[in-house]
């Protein structure tokens, strides 16, 4: 009698695994793959510029105050400065040309004092040129070109230049906003595969050819996304045609950035004792800066003297460092009062929000900590470009590149989905037209060439 050996639990027939049921939201990897790569190819040329560009710039405000030293500080520090009046005096005597734009008072102990002035020849009409004084003797240290409210000198505006347009104009802000209106786009698109992925396919450890460049693009890509969002986003702020879309957005919210009013009504012959040029109008620098104190303005400030004679003195805080000093105080040129006032505290939140994300943005707002942290997302992008290049040649097996990705994904996406996107799309692509007019140039080609293909194919097999 023979005994039917028992069956274990480990050797009973299992139950077939369910087949997972695929996500709606499935369908459209294979239209982001489409749309990574396509724009990925296309556009990171210009990113590459802005990035190496941008590395540059982020380095600049070091290299500044190691090339311009001897004209930003003081050979020795003194017991007491001189009075504002006499400093700049003393630069108008050195530098009797143009007119006095404005004056920012030296803000530190060992910093000299600068005394811009407009309307050089020579100097670009945008520009002013700036004449440092020691605060303790009077001496002009030197005088250099300045750019913008920031106070660049000449290699930061060089680089600065290149950056935004590459010392092409008007026109050149473009590649810089195409850049810009981009980037979020390429980086969601590298997100949204990273993670559709199994978790099994990100790793690097142990992985070799195309699989580990794969993974070196995902990770980097991944952790740098959130910088990279914020760069598009702020870099957007200030471009031509994007950047003209959200001023007027802000304004229609009322959340524009104010100024101090700088009306103060007919004040013919108070500057009449001033000479041509000369900054000194009524009451005078010395005691217009002592009013801006008493409203608790504090250093680095800048004093624009009057437009006009219906004009104030205006008196403003110029720190963009944290925390932020953007007080500005309007002064009237007879009396010596304040007129105005305007705290950085009332500004709106929006215009607060862009004020923070320029400063972040261009390196200021945390200084030095600031500045290598866009040099690392700047180098991070570089590396993403590279290793995305090399992906695909990896593609074509190593020896060209590979075929480029399929078009029709757009056809597996379902209506549900699909016709949401494209409003979503079209409303993006008419609030940032460098990325809509491009994306809509892309599909016009892609079905054209499509069509040509089709029929092609008809006639092959035709034949």
């Amino acid at each position: 009698m023979s005994i039917a050996p028992s069956t274990t639990t480990d050797e009973a027939p299992q139950a077939a695994a369910p087949t997972p049921v695929p996500s709606r939201w499935a369908p459209l990897r294979p239209l982001v793959l489409r749309l990574h790569f396509y724009a990925g190819v296309l556009v990171a040329p210009f990113l590459l510029v802005a990035a190496v560009t941008g590395f540059l710039y982020a380095g600049s405000f070091q290299a500044e105050k190691i090339a311009y030293r001897d004209e930003m500080t003081v050979s020795a520090v003194g017991d007491s400065k001189l009075p504002i009046s006499e400093q700049v005096a003393a630069a108008r005597k050195a530098h009797p040309e143009g007119t006095v734009s404005a004056v920012r008072p030296s803000p530190a102990d060992d910093a000299t004092t600068r005394v811009m002035l407009s309307g050089v020849e020579g100097v670009d009409p945008t520009h002013t040129l700036a004449v440092f004084v020691d605060p303790y003797t009077g001496k002009v240290e030197g005088a250099l070109e300045q750019y913008g409210s920031s106070g660049a000198l000449p290699l930061r505006t060089w680089i600065s230049e290149l950056h935004r347009n590459l010392h092409l104009g008007e026109t050149g802000r473009l590649y810089s906003e195409f850049a810009a209106s981009w980037l979020w786009v390429i980086a969601g698109g590298g997100i949204v595969l990273w993670f559709s992925r199994r978790r099994a396919l990100r790793k690097v450890r142990g992985t070799s050819g195309r699989r580990r460049t794969l993974g070196l693009h995902g990770s980097v890509g991944v952790w740098a996304a959130a910088g990279f969002f914020f760069l598009s986003a702020t870099g957007l702020t200030w471009s031509t045609y994007a950047g003209a879309n959200i001023d007027e957005l802000r304004t229609s919210l009322g959340q524009s950035t104010p100024s101090v009013s700088a009306a103060a009504g007919d004040h013919s012959g108070h500057g009449a004792s001033a000479s041509a040029g000369d900054a000194e109008h009524g009451v005078g620098l010395d005691k217009v800066l002592a009013a801006a104190r008493a409203e608790g303005l504090g250093d680095p400030v800048e004093i624009v003297p009057p437009a006009d004679e219906s004009s104030t003195y205006v008196v403003r805080q110029v720190q963009r460092s944290w925390p932020e000093k953007q007080d500005s105080v309007a002064v009237d040129p007879t009396s010596g009062e304040v007129t105005d006032t305007l705290r950085f505290a009332d500004y709106p939140l929006l215009a607060k929000l862009t004020r923070w994300g320029i400063d972040l943005h261009t390196g200021v707002l945390f200084g030095l900590v600031n500045q290598i942290a866009l040099m690392l997302l700047a180098l991070s992008l570089v590396l993403l470009i590279v290793w995305g290049y090399r992906m695909w040649w990896q593609r074509g097996r190593g020896s060209a590149f590979g075929r480029p990705i399929r078009r029709g994904a757009w056809q597996q996406v379902p209506p549900q989905i699909l016709v949401p996107g494209v409003v979503v799309v079209a409303v993006l692509g008419y609030f940032v037209p460098l990325l809509g007019i491009p994306l809509a140039g892309f599909i016009v080609a892609d079905v054209i060439l499509g069509e040509i293909a089709h029929r092609r194919e008809k006639k092959s097999a035709a034949v």
